[in-house]
């Protein structure tokens, strides 16, 4: 457990200046020392056409209340932190991947001297990556908490295409799928992404 918590620790550590300009205070994101709200999360694919380069989960978190972050000194913008935390992904077979998360990762407190910021995780994003292309899925917090499952489809043209095929560097796409096979021309030429969510006790 305190190796999770450290690899995440670096892991924000690594990501938390961008988001603020050096005109900023760069606030020291804290993680929660006592977690509660675990969760895992399956991903279950069917109908792929083959594999995929590489599969991707990640638990995106942000400030929930903007009124205690300062405005940017020249713009007068409010840059509200987020953070967007890698999850470890467990292979379970070629078509079932799961993963973990807590959503009180990050600690509430006043990081800017304007009172309380709380944390929110509003998703967790996953991606599975063949050549430059990206097949993407959410599911949100109201579905996790739900213990709901939401599935995605995606065209099997967009796999074999070559395109998809060059290389990473080369126009990055991404592909975020339709709710229904019946959006698509040809419904049988595609394949699904599910992602579910069940509480896990400590």
């Amino acid at each position: 457990m305190k190796r999770r918590y450290a690899t995440a620790l670096f892991i924000l550590s690594t990501i938390a200046a961008p988001a603020f300009g050096k005109s900023m205070k760069q606030p020291n994101i804290k993680l929660n020392p006592h977690p509660k709200m675990r969760y895992e999360i399956t991903l279950t694919i069917e109908d792929a056409p083959g594999p995929f380069d590489a599969v991707e989960g990640s638990a995106g978190y942000e400030v929930a209340n903007r009124d205690c972050v300062p405005r940017a000194p020249f713009s007068g913008a409010k840059l509200t932190p987020n953070k967007n935390v890698p999850m470890a992904l467990t292979h379970v077979s070629d078509k079932v991947h799961k993963g973990e998360l807590y959503v009180d990762l990050l600690t509430d407190e006043d990081y800017f001297g304007l009172g309380l910021c709380r944390w929110s995780m509003p998703f967790a994003d996953f991606d599975l990556q063949i050549g430059n292309l990206a097949f993407a899925h959410s599911i949100s917090l109201e579905d996790i908490l739900a213990g709901k499952s939401v599935t995605r489809y995606f065209n099997k043209i967009s796999y074999v295409s070559e395109d998809a095929r060059s290389p990473k560097s080369d126009h990055p796409r991404v592909s975020s799928g339709n709710a229904s096979r019946a959006e698509f021309k040809d419904p049988t030429n595609t394949f699904s992404m599910t992602l579910s969510a069940k509480e896990k006790f400590q």
